[in-house]
Parts: structure tokens; C-alpha cells; sequence
């Protein structure tokens, strides 16, 4: 198998899919949420221990009203329905980002899912909610002056292991590999996960919003993604697949 433990996606692509096609932005968002089973299903068959997942970034609140009350309405939706199989699969659920800044109903919901799971021992399930790369620094720097001001800090113990005490979640390791789906003419890291990275962090940018599905048989990948005999789909995660068992 691989080194690698935490895989990172940004997932894209998925507005610009249903808007070439004609649909409403809205179903393509819908699309991308259903395949994140599919990320997690892999995930755990290739012994992945972390999942981070760009879901909604502080960019995300310009877009219209319409649109973010969907999004955030879709994500209140999705974690009461997908939370009791995921914690019936022992994955631990996680969230990072400016989280007082979601809406009410979705706020809660999340909640309800970091209560239930977080004695779960399996894969690490890290959503990035109202998150951005600069605002976690940011934040992390305010919460260091506060703590000057409370202690007067030594400036010799100030060193990026100091630092990193301070992001949003501390215990979630850096990235091994990063996936941007739907990246045609957008390779870029778009504001994700800025401190915590490896200097040799691998990045693969992949032309296939998170939305579209392939066929399993010409990726000979069924097993990894446990579909069902009748099915010949799977979703664009096998990057993932591909990556670690060519490296």
C-alpha cells in the first residue's frame, strides 16, 4: 500500500457542470453531495485514516442568497441522512472553519453528528465549513495575542509546532495528497488548508467535477468501491485508488 494517511479534496466543478448543461447550479451541488459516500467508501477500503472535504469556504457567502440558503438547507439535509450510516461505519466526524457563522439549523445538525460519532476509532470525516486557509491563520493569531496578553509569551517558544497549537483543530495531521476535481483552468489550492500542508504535498487536479460518474469497468476498480453487481458506476474518486498503488 502507500504512505498516505490524509487525502484532502476541494470539491468543484459541480455549478459549472449543471450550468453547461442547462440546469440549475443548485443540481449540480446535489450531485457533488452524493458522491461524498462514495469518497468515504474508498477511503476506508484503501486504509485512508483522514478524509478533509472543502465543502463550503468563506468565498462561498458572496454567491447569492438563494444559493446559500440551498446550500446550507442541503447541508442540514444531508448530515441527518447520511450520520447514522457513517456512524454505524465507526467514521468519526469532524468540522473546521468559522462554524458559528452557519446558519441555525444546519449549525445544529452538525452538532448532533460531532456529538454522535466522536467516540467513533475509523476514518477521520473532516468537513470545511464558512472555512478558509487565511481565516484560520488569522484566527489562530488572534487567539495567540489573547494569550499574550493574558501571559506574557516567551517569543523563543513561538516556532510553527506553537503555531499549529492554534488552528482549528490541532490534532488533524497535514494533508498527504490533495484532489481538486473540476479543475479546467482552475489548478490552484483556492484558499484551502494553507498552514497545515506538507512542503512535498502531491497535488492532483483532475478535469471531472466530483459530480459525473464512470464507468467501473474500465477503471477494474468494482471492488475497491464495493458496487453492486448491477451497477457500472463509480464515482472520480479512483484518483485516489490510482495514486496510491502507482507511487
Amino acid at each position: 500500500m502507500s504512505d498516505v494517511t490524509h487525502v484532502a479534496i476541494i470539491m468543484d466543478g459541480n455549478g459549472r457542470w449543471a450550468k453547461k448543461r442547462g440546469l440549475p447550479r443548485i443540481i449540480g451541488h446535489r450531485q457533488g453531495a452524493e458522491s461524498i459516500r462514495a469518497a468515504v467508501k474508498a477511503s476506508q477500503n484503501l486504509d485512508i485514516k483522514y478524509l478533509t472535504l472543502y465543502t463550503f469556504s468563506t468565498e462561498n457567502w458572496n454567491r447569492p442568497k438563494d444559493e446559500v440558503n440551498t446550500l446550507m438547507n442541503m447541508l442540514e439535509e444531508q448530515l441527518i441522512r447520511e450520520t447514522p450510516e457513517l456512524h454505524q461505519n465507526d467514521v468519526k466526524m469532524n468540522a473546521i472553519g468559522r462554524l458559528d457563522d452557519l446558519y441555525p439549523n444546519a449549525r445544529k445538525a452538525l452538532q448532533h453528528s460531532l456529538d454522535l460519532t466522536k467516540n467513533n476509532t475509523g476514518l477521520v470525516l473532516t468537513f470545511c465549513l464558512s472555512y478558509g486557509g487565511r481565516s484560520e491563520i488569522i484566527d489562530a493569531v488572534k487567539q495567540i495575542i489573547e494569550k499574550d496578553r493574558a501571559q506574557k509569551l516567551d517569543l523563543d517558544q513561538v516556532n510553527e509546532e506553537f503555531i499549529a497549537g492554534f488552528l482549528y483543530d490541532p490534532a488533524l495531521p497535514a494533508p498527504d495528497l490533495l484532489i481538486r476535481t473540476g479543475a479546467e483552468n482552475r489548478e490552484r489550492i483556492s484558499n484551502f488548508l494553507l498552514w497545515p500542508q506538507e512542503p512535498r504535498l502531491n497535488l492532483i487536479f483532475t478535469l471531472i467535477p466530483i459530480s459525473i460518474r464512470i464507468p467501473c469497468s474500465a477503471l477494474d476498480i468494482d471492488l475497491i468501491f464495493s458496487c453492486p453487481p448491477s451497477s457500472v458506476l463509480c464515482n472520480p474518486l479512483h484518483t485516489i485508488y490510482n495514486i496510491l498503488h502507482t507511487t
